[in-house]
């Protein structure tokens, strides 16, 4: 079918904007995949609701990909922008594609049908298919949410499943064992995989460890066309979901800068209950950085911990930047700092199967009002600098008020050297004689310097524990009954962590 003979349909009122009327077409296929050339085989009409442009540079990489594909041409729709972006327009006309633009009142599924004269019944099959991907569409872009796709998924193409954060949390839909999932979906070398019994496609295009995977059920690789149909839909909500978040991050954005800036307690108290916290209910202070140690594209870390972060907690908060990490207050509204915690340990335990990425958290105690603001903030900025040394994880407050904290505001290389120079001694003299004296100052420092409960703990005789002390005594030039030297032992000892 030509494209003049479809612009002769009076009732679609369609408007060729640009290339030749002459053009002739065999198929018809709907799609918002920001790159859909692999699933065309060439020589058909492509009909876009322009869900995929979100930026100018989209057109050229969308209008590429079709002409690569041997496309025949592009129907864009007026129903998302109100408008044929002239970007889109500039970039088909470079690529040789004939761009007809489609009234926001005509769908999809009419021009379509009324092309089927023209075309094979294959290629109406395959505009059935497609029409029913469209309904997906505007579904999502009418305002259904997560739940209503998954209905009219299952209702439609008989397609069930569940979106999944990479925390391996369940957004929408079911799924048995959503953290098996998520770490599936890390650990992909690419997507979609098929894993569990289910198939899984990256839904947009964000970094993997704040993202989502749509995990359907069965092996869809065959029909992959359709699972990144629907994951677009997906990444449609979740765009629109994002667009409220902006504001409230905004606004957590000021809070922080506030409170470190010193501003007034009445001031901070306001800006609280902007953020939906009352100045005498309790909250934490959690400070992230997802950092992704030799990477020089992407966000840096502290953009990505924030979103990590709001994912860890089921997007029930927004983080904000801070001094070196992401700030996100949570309300307690009933937890403890350690359940909170815990949770955090959770989902930042399935995030550790994504290579190339270390998240790091830290966490402030229970605090409320304006007065606790800043604190928070500098006491789980501690905490998330003392999970950075320790190579990542979830770090509470409690513990860094001990000498960890102090161990890592310490350079690694001088503490390594620190605890080289007091032990080497006695590892050299472990390796020659097969002995245990390491061993045995450990447990020695663990028992409190008793010789009888190091003696219990080693299950040798008391004199063989003083022996060895003495030896000890002798490699190193300290002494094990001044407080000093065993300070400096338990110091180095713990920086090694050599067996005990």
């Amino acid at each position: 079918m030509r494209i003049s003979d479809l612009l002769a349909i009076g009732e679609l009122r369609l408007t060729l904007l640009t290339g030749d009327p002459h053009r002739e077409f065999g198929a018809v296929h709907i799609t918002d995949l920001p790159e859909p050339g692999r699933y065309l085989s060439g020589g058909e009409l492509v009909l876009t609701g322009l869900m995929w442009r979100h930026a100018p540079g989209d057109s050229a990489r969308f209008a590429s990909a079709l002409a690569r594909a041997g496309a025949a041409a592009v129907g864009a729709g007026l129903a998302r922008l109100g408008h044929v972006p002239a970007d889109l327009v500039a970039a088909c006309e470079a690529a040789g594609l004939p761009v007809v633009e489609v009234p926001t009142e005509v769908s999809f599924g009419r021009v379509a049908e009324l092309a089927a004269p023209g075309l094979s019944a294959d290629a109406r099959d395959a505009r059935d298919a497609l029409g029913r991907h469209r309904r997906l569409v505007a579904a999502i872009a009418e305002g259904a949410g997560l739940r209503e796709l998954f209905e009219l998924t299952a209702a439609e193409l008989g397609v069930t499943g569940a979106v999944i954060s990479a925390a391996g949390e369940v957004v929408a839909g079911s799924a048995p064992d959503p953290a098996a999932l998520a770490r599936a979906y890390l650990t992909a070398p690419r997507l979609p995989a098929y894993a569990h019994g289910r198939t899984i496609f990256g839904v947009g295009r964000g970094h993997r460890a704040a993202g989502w995977a749509l995990a359907c059920d069965g092996d869809l690789l065959g029909r992959a066309d359709l699972g990144h149909e629907l994951a677009a839909c997906v990444a449609l909500e979740r765009g629109r979901m994002e667009e409220g978040r902006r504001v409230e991050r905004r606004l957590a954005g000021q809070l922080v800068g506030a409170a470190l800036a010193g501003a007034d307690p009445s001031e901070l108290n306001a800006r609280l209950r902007t953020c939906g916290l009352d100045a005498a209910e309790p909250y934490a202070v959690v400070n992230v950085t997802a950092a992704r140690p030799g990477a020089t594209r992407g966000p840096d870390p502290v953009t990505l911990g924030g979103r990590v972060v709001e994912e860890l907690l089921s997007r029930e908060i927004v983080a904000a930047d801070g001094p070196g990490g992401a700030v996100a207050l949570v309300p307690l509204r009933g937890a403890t700092v350690g359940r909170l915690a815990a949770r955090l340990r959770a989902g930042a335990g399935v995030l550790s199967a994504l290579p190339g990425t270390r998240v790091c958290c830290g966490l402030s105690g229970a605090l409320t009002g304006a007065a606790g603001v800043k604190g928070g903030i500098e006491e789980s900025g501690h905490a998330r600098r003392l999970a950075e040394a320790r190579g990542g994880g979830v770090v509470t407050s409690d513990e860094i008020y001990t000498h960890a904290l102090l161990l890592a505001t310490v350079p690694g290389d001088v503490r390594r050297s620190f605890s080289s120079r007091l032990l080497s001694p006695l590892l050299d003299y472990d390796r020659r004689h097969q002995s245990e004296l390491v061993r045995t100052l450990g447990v020695f420092l663990d028992c409190a310097g008793s010789w009888n409960a190091c003696a219990e703990r080693l299950h040798v005789h008391v004199n063989t524990v003083r022996y060895r002390v003495r030896r000890i005594e002798e490699l190193t030039g300290r002494n094990l009954s001044a407080m000093a030297d065993r300070v400096d032992f338990f110091l180095a000892l713990r920086d090694t962590a050599p067996p005990t």
